[in-house]
This record gives structure tokens, C-alpha cells and sequence, in this order.
């Protein structure tokens, strides 16, 4: 499939379940299947950016056309700098094409860890980095042909266990942040998602959904609005100081700038060893399942919210804009991104949740990387004088859109680029070059324990 991970072709993974699990599933395609993006279907990802000449020089390049590059190329073209924007692919073919368009408050970390690594204040002031991207994103959104739905997030308890633990979240987030939170018992989460499966859960009335697709096409027409250019299939293939800029080798030329913003995220390459090495590729995959009977969608959903979980190995769905069909997601295997191999094991997962869409078939599945870091924070900052901006840890439709913002901000060298994460070191490990050798050993650990936790 086109979003392959570099490098996952030499990763091994058992695939005896996932087979045993298709065979169990016939009839699990659809008539018309097709392993591409449900969010791709009648979306115009097309731009002339195959074609555009690349320019000698810039002020700016910006290596990664996605949200993030997408959004800091509107700030510094929008103040006049001339801006060029590069990208490996095409228009939507990384995970700001592909995500499931989730948007939530998403700094990974708990408020009580931040303060125990970062102090009282700073610790704080990280965790509203994460309160300020969802709101800076729907104000945004407003004016943007997105699909935008302020549903709210139902964040569904695995075990008893994990609702006493949430229990505890909803109080420090309530309290102590200001975060809008409802704790939901499982005798009433009827209400809430039709499914016996959860023992209870958390609601948070300003999460979002939102269409990443037409997201994307949005930001890019803002982009090019503003005097950006764009250039498909022009990957970076390495970054060297000259004189007081940098030049840019690309397989379609070389170009110099003055300042480089590195926005690659899951899709960080060898053109930067050290980005690379500071980024953690994980694969995560969707299904969509054909077109459903309305009622029985809100019969499913009957607040349209999306839904996350407490498991370690996170899943998340939603009801597709329309109404019409469940889309789910998670991480069913590390690296695997054939649809016939992957989707048996999550239309599973979906089943074992909804029951009622027992012989439902899909009609898309995909897949694509999301980028964690080592210290499960997003990183924004200088290296070697090359600006960077990447690792929002699977919920980046905020995230990216909000330090993409303050990634233009700095490199023009405004004040109110400024965030709670300047100068926090981006932690590697000794022996991590960017293959992530040690995944597998992990996830099989995390499925256990949860198995075990129900």
C-alpha cells in the first residue's frame, strides 16, 4: 500500500491469527472494496505541485506537507517571506490524509507527571498547551470547509478498575485545569454508546470530529493563498549549512534557505538522522464499513461522539459525517499495512463492541504512521539551527495545526510563538537509529495485560 512505512518491509511479524481470523470472516469485503481512505472518497487532493519548478532560493522551506508544515507555511508566506513547501508524496498521502479526525485536548502525559518532571507551573502550563490547540483549532475550523462536528469524546472504561482510575482523572481535570468533564456510570452509558462492552466512562463535551481530509485541502488552499508554494514528490534527501542558510538537496533539485522547518513526523526519513532518531513510527489502521442503515448508526452513536478507550492498545471510532457507516481504528499489528492482513483482526475488535453490525462488510480499509516520542510529549524547537516540529504521539488534528502555528511564529522570531515546551530536551535512546526493534516485545506485553483487565 502507498503508505508503507519506510523500512517496515524488514520487519516480521506471526501472521497465523490475523489468517486464522480472515478465514473465520468470509464474505468480510464488500463489492468494491478498496484499500484506500475513506476520507480520499470525493475529496480533490490534487494541486499542480508535481509541476511546480522548484526555485533556487527561499526564506522558508518547509519539509513535510502536512498539518503541521501546512499550517507554519500560512503564517510565514501570510508576513511576506517567500515559502516553499515540500513534500515526499502527494496531498493527503501521509496521516494528515488518514487519520481518523479525532480532536481532543491530547498532551499524553498526566498532570502529575508533568509537575513531577517539569515543576508546578511549567508542568501546567504543558498540559494547557493541549486546552489551547483544541480551541485554537475550532475557532479555525469555523471558517474552513471541514465537516467540523463539536460532538464531544466518550472515553469508554475497560474494566472496573479503569473507571475508578478515570474517576480520578475527571476530578484533577475538572479541578485543576479546567477541563469540562463528565464521568458516565455504565448503568446510564446507554446514552451514550449502544454497547454493553465498557464499564462506564468519561465525557468530554468539547472533543471533536472533524474531516481530515477536507482539513488538509483546506489548509493547503490557505497556504497557497497566502503565497506558499507547494511541491509534490519532491522528497528531501539532505539539509547542509551554506553560509548563513541551509541548502536543501531534493530529488527534484537543490534550493537554499533561510530557515528550514522539518515537519515529517511519522514519516521522518534519513535526510535528518537526528529527527529520525527522536521519532518512534508506529502504524495504526482503519476500516470503514459500508453504507449502514441510519438508525441503527445512531442506535450505535446516538451523540455522534467519537469514542476512544482505556485498553493500552487504544482503539477509536466514530460515525463517518454522513451518518452512514462506522469507521474504526486502532493498532492491530506493528507494521502490517495490507488490508486483507489487518482489517479481519480489527472488524473483530468492532464486533466484539457494536454485535449489532455482526454481518456488516467493509468497503475501505488503510493504513498509515502516527509518530510517538520517548517521553510521550510533542517536540518544537532548534537544532542545529534547523527548526523542527513533530511527535504529537497519535493525536496530532490539534496538535499539529496549534505548533504548526508556533513553529511560523518562531521562525519569524515573534514573541507569541513562544510555548510550555521550548528548550525540553528530545530525548533518543543509545542504540536507536529509527527502526523500532523494540515495539514488539511491547505490544505483545500491552495486548496481554489487556486481555487480562477484562
Amino acid at each position: 500500500m502507498r503508505n508503507r512505512i519506510p523500512g517496515a518491509a524488514a520487519a516480521q511479524e506471526p501472521r497465523d491469527a490475523p489468517a486464522a481470523i480472515a478465514a473465520a470472516m468470509p464474505g468480510l469485503f464488500a463489492p468494491g472494496f478498496v484499500d484506500q481512505p475513506y476520507w480520499h472518497e470525493g475529496v480533490d487532493l490534487r494541486t499542480q505541485g508535481e509541476e511546480a519548478v522548484l526555485p533556487p532560493a527561499a526564506d522558508v522551506v518547509v519539509i513535510g506537507g502536512g498539518y503541521t508544515g501546512l499550517t507554519a507555511a500560512v503564517v510565514t508566506a501570510a508576513a511576506g517571506r517567500s515559502t516553499v513547501v515540500l513534500d515526499a508524496a502527494t496531498l493527503g498521502w501521509g496521516c494528515s490524509g488518514l487519520n481518523g479526525g479525532q480532536v481532543s485536548t491530547s498532551i499524553k502525559p498526566a498532570l502529575a507527571l508533568l509537575r513531577q518532571r517539569f515543576g508546578q507551573e511549567r508542568g501546567r502550563a504543558i498540559a494547557r498547551e493541549g486546552m489551547q490547540a483544541l480551541d485554537h483549532l475550532h475557532e479555525r475550523a469555523r471558517s474552513l470547509d471541514c465537516d467540523w462536528q463539536a460532538v464531544g469524546r466518550f472515553h469508554g472504561a475497560h474494566s472496573p478498575r479503569h473507571f475508578a482510575r478515570l474517576a480520578q482523572v475527571a476530578q484533577v481535570q475538572r479541578e485543576e485545569l479546567g477541563i469540562p468533564c463528565e464521568l458516565v456510570a455504565a448503568g446510564d452509558q446507554q446514552r451514550e454508546i449502544g454497547s454493553g462492552f465498557y464499564h462506564g466512562g468519561l465525557v468530554y463535551p468539547r472533543h471533536a470530529a472533524v474531516h481530515p481530509a477536507k482539513l488538509l485541502v483546506a489548509l493547503h488552499r490557505q497556504a497557497i493563498g497566502a503565497g506558499a508554494t507547494f511541491h509534490e514528490r519532491c522528497a528531501a534527501t539532505s539539509i547542509a549549512r551554506e553560509g548563513q542558510g541551509f541548502a536543501v538537496q531534493t530529488t527534484r533539485g537543490r534550493i537554499i534557505a533561510r530557515n528550514v522547518l522539518v515537519a515529517t513526523n511519522g514519516y521522518t526519513g534519513p535526510f535528518s538522522p537526528w529527527h529520525r532518531r527522536r521519532v518512534i513510527p508506529i502504524t495504526s489502521q482503519q476500516v470503514a464499513t459500508e453504507p449502514l442503515d441510519p438508525a441503527l448508526v445512531r442506535s450505535l452513536l446516538p451523540t455522534r461522539r467519537v469514542v476512544t478507550d482505556t485498553r493500552r492498545l487504544v482503539v477509536y471510532f466514530r460515525a463517518s459525517p454522513d451518518g452512514t457507516r462506522i469507521l474504526f481504528g486502532g493498532r492491530s499489528t506493528l507494521f502490517e499495512t495490507r488490508a486483507r492482513v489487518f482489517a479481519p483482526l480489527l472488524v473483530q475488535w468492532l464486533r466484539g463492541i457494536f454485535p449489532q453490525v455482526q454481518g456488516a462488510r467493509i468497503s475501505h480499509a488503510w493504513a498509515g504512521s502516527v509518530a510517538f516520542t520517548f517521553d510521550e510529549l510533542p517536540h518544537i524547537g532548534v537544532h542545529e539551527g534547523v527548526h523542527y516540529c513533530m511527535g504529537y504521539c497519535g493525536s496530532g488534528v490539534s496538535l499539529a495545526t496549534w505548533f504548526g502555528t508556533k513553529a511560523g511564529l518562531q521562525m519569524l522570531e515573534r514573541p507569541e510563538g513562544r510555548t510550555a515546551l521550548d528548550g525540553i530536551p528530545f530525548q533518543t535512546r543509545p542504540t536507536y537509529t529509527g527502526y523500532p526493534w523494540f515495539l514488539i516485545p511491547s505490544i505483545a506485553a500491552y495486548r496481554l495485560l489487556d486481555r487480562l483487565s477484562l
